[in-house]
């Protein structure tokens, strides 16, 4: 059996995803602001290094898989907290525990991005651009700025959700980061594999927040296409974060798995397979 760490493990998709790991004999060690092994702040470099001593501490040095849940949701009103947490939260958690991973034979790690990316048109170009960098005292300040200067009618199609912008570009250049990491010398030629998730409509607490709604709207009715006609639970999210985990999977690495109801394929059916030019 294994050693995993699971961030967001107090709630949601987390709590799920720690869940399905312990019912399958593995040893887990939660991290959270609360009720968890390890408490830290993911929202701030120090927390993101506590975070990592922690889960050394409690794996004796040794990982055979992360799972990266934890997030925040376009709901929060702060936007640079949005970046802090969504996108650098996961990036120098993920750095700081590789070499741990590398001592498996089979060190796994999984990130929860969103469909967010590739569904909402608002990705700021910029934002990305400065999260990739890692320049998170610049991007914090872009966020902000550019949540200030969105015009009036914009700012309340937003509605209850201030952040989205930030929200959806900071699952982008997750997305991005994993994509363009994951095959290099230091994680791909050390075994290391790395993947990520992009849920949908999955009912949390985190998206009924963003929603407005308090409780489970009507999937006909959501602002984006059902094409199952329901949402998605946490443990459809846990299953595939197990799946990922384990030491089977060894050929996926660099993937971003839709796990959304259908929702990115209606929106963009013809996105995928892009055919490479010269």
């Amino acid at each position: 059996m294994g050693i995993y760490a699971v961030t967001g493990s107090a709630s949601g998709m987390g709590a799920a995803s720690a869940a399905v790991l312990r019912e399958a004999g593995h040893t887990v060690i939660g991290v959270d602001l609360h009720d968890a092994d390890v408490t830290a702040d993911l929202g701030t470099a120090e927390g993101r290094r506590s975070a990592v001593r922690g889960i050394l501490d409690a794996s004796g040095g040794l990982l055979d898989g992360v799972a990266a849940v934890a997030g925040v949701g376009p709901a929060m009103k702060d936007p640079a907290a949005v970046a802090s947490i969504n996108y650098f939260g996961p990036v120098e958690l993920l750095e700081g525990l590789r070499p741990a991973l590398a001592r498996s034979s089979a060190g796994r790690a999984v990130v929860i991005g969103s469909n967010s990316s590739t569904t909402v048109p608002m990705i700021d170009g910029t934002l990305v651009g400065l999260l990739l960098s890692g320049d998170e005292d610049a991007a914090r300040e872009h966020a902000r700025a550019a949540l200030a200067a969105l015009p009036a009618e914009a700012a309340r199609a937003a509605g209850g959700a201030p952040s989205i912008s930030a929200y959806a570009t900071s699952k982008f250049a997750l997305a991005r980061w994993v994509r363009r990491t994951a095959v290099t010398p230091a994680w791909a030629r050390e075994g290391v594999l790395l993947n990520a998730i992009a849920p949908g409509a999955v009912i949390t607490p985190l998206m009924l927040g963003s929603t407005g709604a308090g409780e489970e709207p009507d999937a006909d009715d959501f602002p984006t296409p059902m094409p199952l006609g329901v949402f998605g639970r946490p443990e459809d999210i846990a299953f595939w974060v197990h799946q990922f985990l384990r030491p089977e999977a060894r050929f996926t690495t660099g993937a971003t798995l839709f796990v959304d109801g259908g929702t990115d394929a209606a929106v963009r059916p013809d996105a995928q397979p892009t055919a490479l030019t010269s």
